[in-house]
């Protein structure tokens, strides 16, 4: 871009000299660039970009730096309707500056700004945001799971809003994370590893186009960028820090949504998985979390809500209307009820299939749920409902 067109920009009072240096720096850099964040922190991003258009170097910044038309960039973002935020506007989402000291994989850093499109507020709707990621692959379970606990999170309580959903827009679990939000006019973002007019995957097209016009779409990345593996992997920073806590609720061992709950850990946010069949390749991930003690078991929302609570604002599961007898259920207990059938019986080795329990705390599980008269035993080894009173309830 010549020095004239640049000019031309930097005239239109919304975008100063440093929020244009960061669109520049965003657009020819590495997204998730330690680097970059480090110089921007010591020097701003005006003298940054200054300096990378200055240089003799033949690097790969230099020579994108030269190639960049920062005039088109910017029209074609404001074409679309989106808008850039930078730290210090009011939108700005001051959550993700945990980066700037975190660094996983060789990445790390604040973004250099972020873009937008969607009449939702970003700093208003990460406010205790839960996000919900999982395998592409997903299964019908897994779906089922994910727009639940999206739907449940996502209702209104106590007179307000309910937390708002972030997931990634891929197909599977995040598909069903953000249909289950939306299910229930719930608040939802889609964070994307390209461009806000590329609405990557395809297939999902209608339903990122939906977020875009109802919520938020949010991207490192401006206009016109492909998704790259690496842009995957930034894209992962950003949901783990914009959010309070990650839910992962299906992954094979080897999983972008493993990264995800990695960066979770890695910005001292809270990691939770929900458990799954034991034959499932789908389950790994979510199991082995659990198992070496980096992701806490949740089973539904109100699982997910007790965890986020403020210390000083304590949660009452099962509040709010008449009090039923599965209110006052909880972790192991309300998955093991919840896997057998409603109607016909389940053997002990079955729920301990579908839930993804070692049949010793599965039988435990239904010993108690027996004593507080919510299943029963047939008398030849497989289990079935009760219908309590509230008065069997311990």
């Amino acid at each position: 871009m010549s020095e004239e067109g640049e000019n031309a920009v930097a005239s239109d009072p919304q975008w100063d000299e440093e929020r244009l240096a960061r669109a520049a720096l965003g657009a020819v850099i590495d997204v998730g660039s330690t680097s970059l964040a480090r110089l921007v922190s010591a020097e701003g991003a005006a003298s940054v970009w200054s300096a990378l258009r200055s240089s003799g170097s033949d690097s790969s910044w230099t020579r994108r730096a030269r190639l960049l038309d920062l005039e088109g960039l910017v029209g074609a973002a404001e074409r679309l309707g989106s808008r850039f935020v930078v730290p210090g506007d009011e939108e700005w989402p001051v959550q993700v500056e945990v980066l700037d000291e975190t660094e996983l994989g060789g990445m790390g850093g604040a973004p250099a700004g972020l873009w937008l499109l969607g009449p939702g507020r970003l700093n208003e709707l990460v406010g205790g945001a839960v996000a919900i990621v999982g395998a592409r692959a997903a299964t019908r379970y897994g779906e089922s799971v994910a727009m639940d606990l999206a739907s449940d999170l996502a209702a209104a309580r106590d007179g307000g809003p309910g937390r708002a959903v972030i997931s990634g827009g891929a197909y599977g679990i995040d598909a069903a994370a953000h249909r289950g939000a939306l299910s229930g006019d719930g608040r939802t973002i889609a964070v994307l590893a390209c461009g806000l007019d590329q609405l990557y995957p395809r297939g999902n097209a209608g339903l990122l186009r939906r977020i875009g016009e109802q919520q938020l779409l949010v991207s490192e990345s401006p206009v016109g960028t492909h998704p790259t593996r690496a842009g995957f992997l930034a894209r992962n920073r950003l949901i783990a820090a914009l959010s309070a806590g990650t839910i992962v609720v299906e992954a094979a061992a080897r999983s972008g949504a493993a990264n995800t709950a990695r960066w979770t850990a890695a910005c001292q946010r809270v990691v939770m998985a929900v458990p799954g069949p034991v034959h499932s390749g789908m389950s790994v991930t979510p199991h082995r979390l659990i198992r070496d003690q980096m992701a806490s078991l949740v089973a539904n929302a109100e699982d997910v809500q007790a965890l986020l609570a403020p210390i000083s604002q304590p949660v009452l599961l099962g509040v709010g209307g008449e009090r039923r007898p599965l209110d006052q259920l909880g972790g192991e207990l309300l998955v093991v009820r919840e896997a057998l059938p409603g109607r016909g019986t389940a053997s002990t080795d079955e729920i301990a299939v579908r839930t993804g329990l070692s049949v010793a705390d599965c039988l435990a599980s239904l010993n108690e749920l027996e004593d507080r008269g919510l299943v029963r035993a047939d008398g030849v080894g497989t289990w079935l409902l009760a219908r309590p009173s509230r008065s069997t309830v311990r």
